[in-house]
């Protein structure tokens, strides 16, 4: 008898492991998303001192036929855009699939571009991949990321 309430007792701890797991990754994916859609929000309204906000200090950002940026030149690159009078700049957000793997997850999104300027209006499409890290005060931040025009 012991040893068949020992075995229930492993058992129980084994499926309820099971379960747990999954529970993670959710909860991640949706810290994840949150994350993406207030960035979003922000750039939109041109909050240029929360832009930054979503990479990490590692950052490593590839995008087909520019030179790969930093944490550094990509925050320049943003509050620039935000900053240019003369233009205006909005994304839209379409998430594809959220992967969370531990403390990493990889996100395919395509970010659609707008820009208005001069009366006129121009829309570009962006697919690509964000590779986040959970940071030390349990954030999740871009630590890479690749995207490419349309």
């Amino acid at each position: 008898m012991n040893r068949t309430i020992r075995y229930a007792a492993f058992s129980l701890v084994v499926v309820l492991s099971a379960f747990h797991l999954p529970a993670r990754a959710d909860d991640a994916a949706g810290e994840i998303k949150a994350a993406l859609t207030q960035w979003t929000e922000d750039f939109n309204a041109g909050r240029a001192d929360k832009v930054c906000g979503l990479f990490a200090h590692d950052l490593r950002a590839d995008v087909r036929g520019l030179q790969e940026r930093g944490y550094e030149s990509q925050c320049e690159l943003l509050k620039s855009s935000l900053a240019d009078l003369t233009r205006k700049y909005s994304y839209a957000l379409d998430i594809k699939e959220i992967l969370v793997f531990g403390e990493v997850a990889i996100v395919r999104l395509v970010w659609t571009l707008t820009l208005k300027q001069d009366g006129s209006e121009t829309t570009s499409l962006e697919p690509g991949m964000d590779v986040f890290r959970r940071q030390a005060d349990g954030t999740w931040k871009i630590i890479r990321y690749i995207a490419y025009e349309q």
